[in-house]
């Protein structure tokens, strides 16, 4: 949950976020963290991204394609 605040933050404050799981985290850990006080969970690239070069969104369906009021 932690990660998911911190990565609504960033994004509230205009930035791009990248977060990624997955990797070797006895590597990082042993890099960054070489005293053993601190384990790593998730790693996140923060930054501004290009836009120019960006997937356009997707296409989303009008409300009233896939509800009805009643």
């Amino acid at each position: 949950m932690q990660v998911a605040y911190l990565l609504v933050a960033l994004r509230a404050v205009g930035l791009d976020t990248g977060p990624m799981t997955g990797f070797d985290n006895a590597k990082v850990d042993s890099e960054f963290f070489p005293e053993g006080t601190v384990k790593s969970n998730v790693l996140i690239n923060i930054g501004y991204g290009d836009h120019e070069k960006l997937f356009p969104r997707s296409p989303r369906f009008s409300f009233g394609e896939i509800a009805e009021i009643l």
